[in-house]
């Protein structure tokens, strides 16, 4: 207790120390006296803040101040060397004494020197003078780094001094030494070149030294020396190499990094030396081979010395060291990258060749592990050089020359597998090398591939590449793991190109058709076939549902001819399971429909009964036994995807099902060993793989399924993972990550959060870490990826099986009986003790990862462990691992027992277990058990939580702070700070009281222990994070505690901030983070920031992490700072030096040249600041988390700065977008005021890449790539919607202009509408589907925020128009044949929102976005079953309903448009002749414009559109009525992919149903399905497949017009009712105003009025369901609508009420207004002289007209009454014209007149009674056979009417009765000519008459009609002679026929030249005549008047009723 005494006695100088810093403003000086009273403890803490404080001031401090105090200060400061400064003092001091000499004078520098000289040179070899002494070589280095060639004259001898006490020193001295040598080698540069072969010689030695910090300060100083030494690159590159090599055995992570960047950068200034130096000297170069033959060697080697040959080194037996190799790996990298993108685009093809051949050679596969080792090894060689350093275009030739070597490699092998001569015969071993190579290479292009996505597509279409035939070649390499990795490659080609998904699959069914015989066929195509029904998930778009059934058919197919040939059993069983296996991952909308069939495969794969497993066991061979084993993993593979994929189709009858094969399973694992035995040990990998299969499944299924089993099963569980049968001492794979996430320190496992974590999962303890390749488990093909992995890499069977056992036994454990689980247990105890050694370890690490796995099951299931012995044999267990020597155990054992206080939640036992902690930790004195069990206590800490273990709290801290300051053993301070930080975060406010002795001891040894102990300060780094949370809010205070507390968490996290470490770094600027959030005013940004800038090119990814995460909180809250301190990085870019000191520059992946530009790469991107180098790093960055954070922080920079700074950040989306042009062919038609940056941007292009120097690297890596293309595009529209809510004047050009003119900084978004347009033309013209996607996004919001912007200079037209031509082209390629259903969609509508906005006046311009949605109607109309589908049948659902909705959209619009201009007031018709005021209105659109363009397509749209609803509303009924679906789909869907078409039609069914109801409205309902099918006829013929009459499916029935107006109501009321009643809160607005505004549309329309009113229950629904509307839906526009649509229902039903009275009253009057009207006719229609209509005719005409188009139809009765009424009046009109002699005659034509309007007017059932057809014809035959000229003509006219009637049914007979009539009539003319125009006025009428009929007449009848008329006509003309000497009217009937005749000609060619040709009489007349008008036309044209047939007739009736 004594420490804490110590530590709680908190001092109250603190409030007088804060004024002695406000002093210190004053003065520079350190206060000696504040110092010399405060106590002993805190003055290292005063003196840092002194330092601290010095370090900010003196750079701004005035020279002159400085100069005065710089004797004192110097003195000061010299006096601290002596007084044991730790390390962050020193580091600081010898900062601030640099920084005094440069600043003030330098006189006494070299006396400084000279006494830091002496205090090296002392022999004093205490560790008490240790601090004193590092500290002078700290200041010793930084004088040189700051002065250089100042102090050039004393350079020699300080070298000599720190080089001879660099032999003496130790590990700390060594590496302090070290650095600073560093220091003075790149202060002096070139100058210090004497010197250089001495410190080479005395530290190369220690590149091997035993501790590993000191190793990593040798690489750093020997790679500083390399910039100037030469010869380290020249004679000594070999030695370097070999040092290098050994340096890397047993090398921890940090060395590999230091070593791999000291080797890979000076290979490559071998290869390609710095200009300057190869000018001083003459140097001999490497060659390219002789380097990579030199990193070959350590690759494949190993430390262990040099062999020249090749040859040689073979023959030397031994295995490579991982360590090295991982190391050389990264040199590699290390070594492209600096050397630099353009170098690795030119040596590419070498490079690759030699990478590849390092996989192929014997040493680096020599036991399988090793080869996947190897393999990952080039692999990530490969991914970190082509991945980032190249952009997309050098990828794609990257790509090219992959697929190149892999055809190379695949010739060679098909070589060897024709060979049968057997000549080559090293052949065997070939093909083994090759397989390597080849998963390389593949896995290699499937990444390349899936990186580029759609840009990758020109590798697919150019065939001279040959992509997919040289993949596709390998499916058929002899080799498993080749075959995979080309599986894998096709997947991800097919998941970035989706278009190829499908017909991919198609291609692999059909070879393996053809290849059955093949036994690598079978297994390559069957392979490929999975992984590709594993990547759709990953297309949007799917497949096609019948693929489904095609593969059922090709697996069901393979397993049933397995046992016809033996030579192929195995791969036909092993490929049909695994398409089953795959097919389950397409999901249960597809597995559905093959359930009953794979329940039945899975039933009969294992013996129905025990008889028959037992009788198995005597039958078979091996072979037999091989291939069922297989088939019966195969299954359960299957099942557990089926289980894993669709568990909604898991019902308890299925499960029940399933049940049958699996228990079956069960029992047959007790037979297998048996069977092993008889056969011969190779068995038992298919048998693991079936224990592996079923452990799989039964962890997925409710472990109450098979609780019958659960003996047995757990009997093979534990015999797994206890290793009973197993000779190996495999251990699981799972123990890291059963641990918590917070040990990582402990454990190791923060590797996983590295760059490098692919290779360094090799040098993790447990067996086959990191080993994973496809090959160990073939359905992880078709498997979803794990997170964060590039290929799926399966462990080894033997680790997947222990595995698999852990995580059921986990499972499983929960459920068994306490008397099972002490068995268990006790079982355990006894396994440990029997085993011995390696074994022990292996064991216990199994056994201890299952009790984990039990625990967390138990605490998930809110279980507990089970009564007291139960307990205790677990607490035994974990007890006794807490002292075991392996940490990784002892971890465990914490974790265990944290988890069991838990489940066990009673105090007393988490009592207990803290007390034996407790006196284990004060008696203990060894490592292992001082920290095994402070981690305990941490453990219960963290899992009962600060109340649970609150009484332990205080002994546990005092404990763990008392352990924490034992020096002697970093070990256990590392552990128990870790646990303090654990309790500190679990206690939450209770730790209150303890937080100052923690922070106290915290900054003591932050203070003293040496960085090298980097997992001690990383620990103290999270201790101090645990505290500021615990303090909190608290923070902000102004208390002096507060003050206290929060100073020395400044300290804390200034130290940790400048610790070399990027771990520790990491945790400072988390905590940094915290103290913002609960500070923010007390944390400095304006050096937080410039430091965040400098990590984001860290080399560390967890720094980058950390660092972004920091800023995007920053950026969350003061955005505008950030991005200001950031830019003051780059103007600060002069003085960097000063900066550079806390950057850690030595970095993999950064080379050193690159290293400037990295630090600075702030000080680069002067103009874009932060943004930018996010920007870029979005490029470079794979890390999911951190590209989401990047995400976030643009995110919130955007929505806070956007605005002001719009220019900017345009510009920035422009730049990263305008790399879209480059990659794609489709340029923009840029304006004149383009062409200047056009201009620029080209001068870019050529100084981007001068020369191959230093200059290379202060331009972008690479061209921004497809992702953060996307992502700019998306922050575009970002900008605009920000704007929106921002100014108005962002969208009023002319208010912008007046606003900068008014002030020139106003930036406003209308003034870059031209950079907008030609943004998102970019990225909707790009390869990339999803950047196309968001550039269509970008145009649509364009359009409909800019549509109405008018253009000040040319009033009357808007802004957009000039921009037609962009919007045209944008839109143009999105209609191509190949474009995906998506992009077509979004295309659509873009064109629906540009064609309504308005924008575009001429209509000829409109036409051609019009048409891109014309054939785009053409394509919904070829139906459902169109042949070329690539993608699943709801992609072709989502792109017509796109299609239809964007048509409705169009139409709403344009009938908007119309009932605008209907409603306007006419202008004054204008004179004809005054033309003048015409073209002020050119430019308008007549109204009827847009719907012009509509009507041609509204027959099919209505129809289209009334299919497209009814889909929908049977898609809403609910899921009981599931049943009454069609069974074939709708219009537009098909029932597989009911689901996702519903998503589809819910977001397009509103604008269908407004525009429905327009239509219904705007022809009246009177449109049947019969006239609308007529109007397309043509179109039917092609698209019989769009079912449009599903429900009733007979054609037969077709329905009457009310019938089908009924339907229509209903569907429009239902889906509207439906919709309204419960509007999802998500539902866009436009939905609900679109359904309101189709329901007002359609209650104008009199027959809804009438339905809704009749049908009272729908009326007073629809008002309930508005009602509710009402009150829910709060915008006033939508409230609007409901209160305009009940008024319409009220009117509908005032309506209806008026006409019901009205009908009965019209019953009763009609009889006498009929009367009355049939009476004036017979006394008023008396013919007269002159034709003169008398007013009371025309009126009574008037009145038959009105009456009889009224519609009675009311109710059958007055329907009688109706039709009787009717024909007595037409009888009675009949009878009156009949002509009597006594009264005057009547006057025929009027009375015909009345006689044709019945006829008109009146249905044919009821007027169609024989007698009064009878009757009306005699009235025509009269009329006919008149003598008076004019009631002839009169006659004709009203007879044409008649023939022309729309029901045949009426006119019919009338043709055939008078036609003969007329016919004669004409033909009697030639003998009669007409002598009047009257009389010529009734042949020409009669005429018509007869060419009517021609027309009406069917094809075949035509030759006979015109034989009728055509000789009639000849028979009129005159010849020559007559024509002179007859009559005007008889001359005018021959111009009449002969133009006639001239019409008729080529109307009916074909019909005519019969006509003719039968007749040669009639020709030669017409010939005649035709020659004699063409003669007397020219004299004849300018005396002849008009032709008779334009006058009109003299006499005309006064009204018109027709």
């Amino acid at each position: 207790m004594s420490v804490l005494g110590v530590l709680t006695s908190v001092p109250l100088i603190r409030c007088e120390f804060k004024t002695s810093v406000m002093e210190l403003a004053h003065s520079l000086l350190l206060n000696e006296e504040a110092l010399a009273q405060i106590t002993e403890a805190k003055r290292p803490v005063f003196i840092f803040e002194w330092l601290r404080f010095l370090d900010k001031v003196l750079v701004a401090a005035n020279k002159t101040d400085v100069k005065e105090k710089q004797k004192k200060l110097v003195e000061q400061l010299t006096g601290l060397i002596s007084s044991s400064p730790g390390p962050p003092t020193r580091k600081l001091l010898a900062k601030n004494l640099a920084a005094l000499y440069s600043i003030g004078d330098t006189f006494t520098v070299f006396q400084t020197l000279d006494k830091c000289n002496d205090i090296i040179r002392n022999k004093d070899d205490t560790a008490a003078y240790l601090p004193t002494k590092l500290a002078a070589v700290a200041c010793v280095g930084a004088f040189y780094e700051k002065m250089g060639r100042m102090l050039g004259s004393a350079f020699p001898e300080t070298v000599n001094n720190l080089l001879k006490s660099l032999k003496s020193a130790e590990s700390q001295g060594r590496s302090e030494i070290l650095m600073s040598l560093q220091k003075v080698l790149s202060g002096l540069g070139g100058a210090a070149a004497s010197s250089h072969r001495d410190i080479y010689k005395n530290a190369r030695s220690l590149l091997t030294d035993r501790s590993m910090a000191v190793r990593c300060a040798v690489a750093k100083c020997l790679l500083e020396l390399q910039n100037e030494a030469v010869f380290m690159w020249t004679a000594e590159l070999e030695n370097i190499a070999t040092l290098c090599f050994k340096a890397l055995e047993n090398s921890n992570y940090g060395v590999r990094v230091a070593v791999s960047k000291l080797l890979g950068t000076v290979m490559a200034t071998a290869l390609m030396p710095k200009q300057a130096t190869v000018m001083r000297q003459n140097v001999k170069r490497a060659t390219f081979d002789e380097v990579l033959e030199l990193m070959a060697t350590g690759f494949l080697r190993g430390g262990s010395g040099f062999l020249k040959s090749g040859g040689e080194m073979l023959k030397v037996g031994g295995s490579v060291n991982r360590e090295v190799r991982v190391g050389v790996t990264q040199a590699y990298v290390v070594f492209v990258t600096t050397l630099g993108g353009q170098w690795l685009e030119r040596s590419f093809a070498t490079f690759l060749s030699h990478v590849l051949d390092l996989v192929s050679h014997p040493r680096a596969t020599q036991t399988h592990v090793e080869a996947v080792y190897s393999r990952r090894c080039v692999s990530f060689i490969l991914r970190a050089t082509v991945g980032s350093l190249l952009g997309e275009k050098a990828q794609i030739a990257a790509a090219k020359e992959i697929c190149q070597a892999i055809g190379k490699q695949m010739k060679a092998v098909e070589a060897v597998v024709n060979d049968t001569s057997g000549e080559n015969k090293s052949g065997a071993a070939d093909i083994a090398a090759s397989q390597h190579v080849m998963v390389c290479a593949l896995q290699e292009l499937g990444s390349l591939v899936q990186s580029l996505n759609a840009t990758a597509s020109p590798l697919i279409q150019e065939a001279s590449i040959g992509l997919l035939e040289i993949v596709t070649s390998v499916l058929l390499h002899p080799s498993m793991a080749a075959r995979l990795a080309a599986a894998w490659c096709l997947r991800c080609v097919a998941v970035a190109l989706p278009f190829q998904l499908t017909p991919f699959l198609d291609r692999c069914a059909e070879r393996l058709n053809n290849l059955k015989t093949s036994p690598e066929a079978v297994s390559g195509y069957s392979f490929a076939m999975a992984a590709l029904l594993g990547g759709v998930h990953q297309c949007p778009l799917g497949i096609p549902h019948a693929k489904g059934k095609m593969v059922v058919s090709i697996a069901e197919d393979l397993l049933r001819t397995a046992a016809q040939n033996s030579r192929l059993s195995l791969q036909r069983t092993q490929a049909g399971w695994l398409l089953l296996g795959a097919l389950m991952t397409l999901g249960p909308s597809v597995v559905r429909y093959h359930l009953p069939k794979m329940l039945l495969l899975w039933r009969n794969v294992f013996p129905r009964s025990l008889k028959e497993l037992e009788a198995e066991k005597a039958r078979g061979d091996s072979f037999t036994w091989q291939v069922t084993l297989e088939g019966r993993a195969g299954a359960l593979c299957a099942m557990r995807s089926f289980v894993a994929h669709c568990p909604e189709l898991l019902t308890e009858d299925v499960i029940r099902k399933l049940m049958t094969p699996i228990e079956c399973a069960m029992t047959m694992m007790s037979h297998i060993p048996s069977v092993i035995k008889a056969h011969g040990a190779h068995l038992k990998a298919s048998a693991a793989m079936v224990r592996l299969r079923l452990y799989d499944i039964l962890a997925l299924l409710p472990p109450k399924t098979y609780e019958g089993s659960f003996n047995a099963l757990l009997r093979e569980l534990v015999a797994e993972f206890t290793l009973t049968d197993n000779s190996a001492n495999t251990t699981t794979s799972l123990l890291r990550s059963l641990c918590h996430y917070d040990d990582s320190v402990l454990l190791g496992s923060w590797l996983q959060e590295t760059d490098h974590k692919s290779i360094e999962d090799q040098l993790q303890p447990n067996s086959a870490s990191g080993s994973g390749a496809l090959e160990h488990d073939p359905s992880s093909i078709y498997l979803r990826i794990p997170a964060g992995e590039a290929v799926p890499g399966p462990l080894p069977l033997g680790v997947s099986v222990i595995d698999a056992s852990v995580a059921l036994f986990g499972v499983v454990f929960p459920h068994v009986s306490y008397k099972h689980r002490l068995q268990m247990l006790d079982h355990f105890a006894e396994c440990v003790k029997q085993a011995k050694g390696v074994r022990q370890q292996a064991v216990q690490l199994n056994i201890f990862t299952a009790v984990l796995s039990a625990l967390k099951g138990l605490a998930e299931n809110k279980s507990t462990l089970g009564p007291e012995e139960v307990r205790k044999s677990a607490l035994t267990l974990v007890m006794g691992a807490l002292d075991n020597p392996n940490p990784i155990l002892r971890c465990a054992a914490g974790e265990a027992l944290g988890r069991m206080a838990q489940v066990v939640g009673e105090a007393t036992f988490i009592a207990r277990m803290a007390q034996y902690s407790f006196d284990k930790l004060k008696s203990a004195r060894d490592v292992v058990s001082r920290t095994g069990h402070s981690l305990a206590l941490g453990c219960l800490h963290r899992y009962v939580g600060g109340i649970g273990s609150g009484q332990h709290l205080k002994t546990s801290v005092s404990i763990l702070l008392a352990l924490a300051q034992d020096g002697t053993s970093p070990e256990v301070q590392t552990w128990s700070l870790h646990s303090l930080a654990l309790i500190v975060d679990s206690s939450g406010p209770m730790y209150r009281g303890y937080v100052e002795p923690t922070l106290s001891l915290v900054l003591t040894l932050l203070l003293t222990v040496p960085p090298s102990h980097t997992e001690v300060h990383q620990c103290l780094g999270r201790c101090l994070g645990a505290i500021i949370t615990t303090v909190g809010p608290e923070l902000q205070g102004n208390g002096a505690t507060i003050s206290t507390i929060r100073s020395s968490c400044l300290v804390g996290c200034a130290i940790t901030q400048d610790h070399s470490d990027s771990l520790v770094q990491a945790a400072a600027i988390s905590c940094l983070q915290q103290l913002h959030m609960f500070a923010p005013r007390h944390v400095n940004l304006s050096s937080l920031v410039p430091s965040l800038c400098v990590h984001l090119c860290s080399s560390h990814l967890l720094l980058r992490r950390a660092a972004v995460a920091c800023l995007r909180q920053l950026a969350q809250r003061e955005a505008a700072e950030v991005c200001e301190y950031a830019m003051s990085l780059a103007k600060n870019a002069g003085d960097k030096e000063s900066s550079s000191a806390n950057v850690n520059p030595f970095a993999p992946g950064v080379s050193s040249r690159s290293d400037i530009h990295c630090r600075h790469q702030g000080v680069n991107i002067t103009e874009t600041g932060l943004e930018g180098l996010l920007f870029g790093m979005l490029d470079r960055e794979t890390d999911r988390k951190l590209c989401s954070d990047i995400h976030d922080t643009l995110g919130h920079m955007l929505s806070s700065l956007a605005v002001e700074k719009l220019s900017h950040w345009l510009m920035l989306c422009k730049d990263v977008l305008a790399a879209s042009s480059d990659m794609s062919t489709a340029t923009l038609l840029s304006s004149g005021k383009d062409e200047e940056s056009e201009k620029k941007d080209e001068m870019d292009d050529d100084t981007m890449f001068t020369t191959l120097g230093e200059e290379d690297k202060s331009k972008p890596f690479v061209a921004p790539r497809w992702a953060t293309r996307v992502f700019a595009a998306d922050c575009l529209c970002r900008i605009i919607n920000l704007c929106e809510n921002a100014d108005q004047a962002h969208f009023d050009l002319a208010m912008a202009r007046s606003a900068k003119l008014r002030n020139p900084t106003n930036d406003l978004l209308v003034l870059h509408l031209s950079d907008l347009i030609r943004m998102a033309f970019m990225a909707a013209t790009d390869h990339s589907n999803q950047l196309r996607m968001a550039g269509l996004q970008a145009l649509e919001d364009i359009i409909k925020k800019f549509a109405s912007v008018p253009e000040p200079e040319f009033p009357g037209h808007v802004i957009l128009e000039q921009y037609q031509a962009n919007v045209g082209a944008a839109l143009r390629p999105a209609f191509s044949q190949d474009t995906p259903s998506d992009i077509i969609a979004k295309a659509c509508q873009v064109c629906s929102t540009w064609i309504g906005s308005g924008v575009v006046s001429d209509l000829n311009d409109l036409r051609r976005v019009h048409n891109l949605l014309v054939s785009s109607l053409d394509k919904v109309q070829a139906g459902k079953g169109s042949s070329s589908q690539l993608y699943r049948e709801s992609a072709t659902t989502m792109e017509k309903l796109a299609v239809l909705k964007a048509w409705a959209e169009v139409y709403v619009v344009a009938m908007n448009i119309k009932k605008e201009a209907e409603s306007k007031p006419k202008r004054a018709i204008k004179n004809t002749d005054d033309d003048d005021d015409d073209y002020g209105t050119i430019d308008e659109l007549p109204p009827d414009s847009l719907i012009t363009l509509v009507q041609p397509e509204l027959p099919t749209l209505s129809r289209l559109w009334l299919a497209a609803l009814k889909d929908y509303a049977l898609l809403t009924l609910p899921a009981e009525f599931s049943s009454q679906l069609p069974p074939d789909g709708g219009a537009f869907y098909t029932p597989e992919t009911i689901d996702t078409a519903r998503l589809h039609y819910r977001n397009s069914w509103a604008p269908i149903l407004h525009a429905v109801a327009l239509w219904l409205n705007s022809t009246g309902f009177t449109c049947s399905e019969s006239t609308e099918a007529a109007a397309i006829s043509g179109l039917q013929k092609r698209s019989t497949s769009v079912n449009l009459n599903q429900a009733s499916g007979a054609v037969g029935s077709a329905k009457s017009l009310p019938e089908i107006n009924k339907d229509r109501m209903h569907l429009i009321l239902g889906v509207s009712i439906q919709f309204l009643c419960s509007p999802r809160p998500e539902e866009p607005i436009e939905h609900v105003t679109a359904c309101l505004q189709a329901l007002h549309t359609l209650l104008d329309s009199p027959y809804a009025r009438i339905h809704i009113a009749e049908d009272q229950l729908i009326g007073v629904e629809l008002l309930s369901v508005l009602h509710r509307l009402l009150l829910t839906w709060n915008p006033s526009s939508v409230q609007l609508l409901v209160t305009g649509v009940v008024q319409q229902i009220v009117r509908a039903a005032q309506d209806y009420l008026q006409e019901k009275r009205n009908t009965l009253r019209c019953m009763t009057v009609l009889p006498t207004i009929l009367f009355l009207i049939a009476r004036i006719l017979k006394d008023t229609a008396i013919k007269s002289a002159d034709n003169q209509v008398p007013p009371p005719v025309s009126a009574a005409l008037q009145g038959i007209k009105n009456i009889v188009t009224l519609s009675m139809a009311k109710t059958e009765e007055t329907q009688k009454q109706w039709t009787a009424l009717i024909r007595s009046t037409l009888a009675c009109i009949l009878e009156y014209s009949q002509p009597e002699d006594s009264v005057p005659t009547p006057d025929e034509v009027s009375m015909l007149t009345a006689i044709a309007l019945f006829l008109w007017s009146a249905s044919s059932e009821i007027i169609g009674v024989q007698s009064l057809q009878n009757g009306c014809m005699n009235r025509f035959k009269n009329a006919l056979n008149s003598c008076d000229p004019w009631v002839q003509a009169k006659c004709y006219q009203l007879l044409l009417s008649v023939f022309q009637h729309s029901n045949r049914a009426l006119s019919t007979p009338y043709i055939h009765s008078l036609a003969p009539i007329v016919v004669e009539k004409l033909k009697a003319v030639e003998r009669n000519r007409p002598a009047s125009s009257i009389e010529l006025l009734a042949v020409q009428e009669g005429v018509k008459v007869l060419e009517t009929l021609v027309a009406l007449g069917e094809e075949q009848n035509r030759v006979q009609l015109l034989a009728l008329l055509v000789p009639t006509l000849i028979s009129y003309l005159l010849d020559e002679n007559s024509f002179a000497s007859a009559s005007s009217a008889s001359k005018d009937l021959h111009e009449f026929a002969l133009q006639n005749l001239m019409h008729i000609g080529p109307l009916y060619p074909h019909a005519f030249k019969t006509v003719m040709g039968a007749a040669p009489e009639l020709k030669v007349r017409l010939e005649t005549a035709v020659r004699a008008s063409q003669a007397s036309k020219a004299k004849a044209a300018a005396r002849q008047p008009a032709p008779a047939i334009h006058s009109a007739p003299t006499i005309k009736l006064k009204t018109s009723f027709f």
